[in-house]
């Protein structure tokens, strides 16, 4: 998958690096105390704010020292960091109000060619609106106003890296083997209950016995990529990445350690795969264990497709196949529409069907949606069932943006959105799925309300 883009919190000792740091990636990762320089090396971990997925690096408080003694290595430490960021966040205490150190920061940041976002700190109450007067002469424009400590200005912090971390992430992609361009190795991981026929499936495709197969449970134990390509009957040969998978059986039933560690790995598989295909046996129908499977994958954010296998010698066919759907459609009550496929890995039937609309459902997972578009949609569905008043109240719904693909993800603002109910975000779900061509693809939605900690008004 495409590296997350990285943010690095620089700024001079003891501003409340390490406290924003530790409120990003959601735990105390980095030592918090009132003395300066606790922090010494630059410590990373995994963020995530509104739906942004990003790296975070918290580096140690830059001190104009040789590069000889402790402080000087410190502040070289973050000068690697900021070569490494694709934004750096540079934080002052907005209380303090700017010191000399803080102007020699911003001299060094200029100097740069890395984005700088400037945040005060400590912003909430009223002690701080000097010192945030004052960090306008940085020259890096207005601050975010924020307060680490008490997760104030957060929906600010945001929007001011969002367009930084979306540049980033769209320019990872398009590095990464598994970007969305059409002509890109197609991730596709099979996974199911043990002997639905996954290794036999795989070897119909490639044309030769690759993987082991038998009557025997339990075989794979190991996720295999195999790279094979597939001869698209309507156009060119495409190049795709099989992943087999260990079959998953219920937990309770699971006694084997090997077998745990297989399972395991077939959901780490899932985790690397771009379209995930759960394969069932159309002779035993669909359990309650394929639902819990199909709901891991659609958790994971990964685009799923049926494929009902052994269709070849199942009876009934045609009340077994709406039996399926009609079960799909009330145990996966976050998306509806699943694509479901017949397939005989016997005798190959079905297989083209199946990685072509495998292609097809990656294209509507890695889509974006411009911003003209995507603005038109929310005024059509606003204007066709607006929100709820809640207590006489309105909802107010300001805007929509998309923050990432693969899956798609949106974050709309607004006022009071923390009061709307689920109802009304399956319906934006479900209406962004029908009009912007996501189909039954896992989309994530987020709502936020701006909060400015100066604003006390309820808009």
């Amino acid at each position: 998958m495409p590296k997350l883009p990285v943010v690095a919190i620089v700024g001079r000792p003891n501003v409340g690096k390490s406290t924003l740091f530790n409120r990003l990636v959601g735990k105390k990762l980095a030592l918090v105390d009132d003395r300066p320089g606790v922090t010494r090396d630059r410590r990373e971990g995994d963020a995530h704010l509104i739906g942004l997925d990003f790296r975070v690096i918290d580096t140690a408080g830059y001190e104009d020292h040789d590069a000889q003694t402790l402080p000087g290595r410190m502040r070289l430490q973050t000068e690697a960091a900021l070569k490494q960021a694709d934004v750096a966040l540079f934080l002052f205490d907005s209380r303090a109000g700017i010191v000399p150190l803080d102007e020699e920061i911003a001299r060094w940041l200029r100097s740069s060619t890395t984005p700088v976002v400037l945040a005060a700190n400590k912003a909430e109450g009223r002690q701080g609106e000097q010192g945030i007067l004052e960090s306008l002469a940085l020259g890096f424009g207005d601050p975010v106003q924020l307060s680490a400590e008490h997760g104030e200005g957060m929906g600010d912090l945001f929007e001011a890296l969002l367009p930084h971390l979306e540049r980033a992430e769209a320019e990872g992609e398009a590095e990464e083997e598994g970007d969305d361009r059409p002509d890109a190795p197609l991730k596709l991981a099979i996974v199911g209950r043990p002997n639905a026929g996954k290794s036999t499936l795989i070897n119909r495709m490639l044309g030769e016995d690759r993987l082991i197969t038998g009557p025997e449970a339990g075989i794979t134990r190991d996720s295999i990529a195999v790279d094979w390509m597939w001869h698209d009957p309507k156009g060119a040969p495409r190049p795709v990445r099989l992943i087999d998978t260990a079959g998953m059986r219920k937990r309770a039933k699971v006694q084997d350690k090997l077998e745990k560690l297989s399972v395991a790995d077939a959901l780490h598989a899932v985790d690397f795969a771009e379209v995930v295909v759960l394969l069932l046996d159309a002779t035993l129908g669909l359990e309650a264990q394929d639902l819990r499977i199909a709901d891991r994958v659609l958790e994971e954010g990964r685009a799923l497709i049926i494929a009902l296998n052994k269709w070849d010698i199942a009876e009934n066919a045609s009340s077994l196949f709406n039996g399926v759907k009609k079960a799909l459609e009330d145990g996966l009550s976050q998306v509806k529409g699943v694509t479901v496929i017949t397939v005989s890995a016997a005798t190959g039937k079905g297989i083209d069907q199946l990685v072509g609309a495998a292609f097809e459902v990656r294209e509507a997972w890695s889509k974006r949606v411009g911003t003209g578009e995507l603005n038109r949609w929310f005024e059509r569905a606003i204007e066709a069932n607006p929100p709820p008043a809640p207590g006489g109240k309105r909802i107010k719904m300001r805007y929509v943006t998309q923050i990432k693909s693969r899956p798609p993800s949106f974050v709309i603002f607004g006022t009071r959105v923390d009061q709307l109910p689920a109802s009304y975000e399956r319906y934006l779900v479900n209406s962004m799925r029908r009009e912007l061509g996501f189909g039954a693809v896992p989309v994530r939605l987020t709502l936020r309300a701006p909060k400015n900690p100066f604003d006390r008004k309820d808009d």
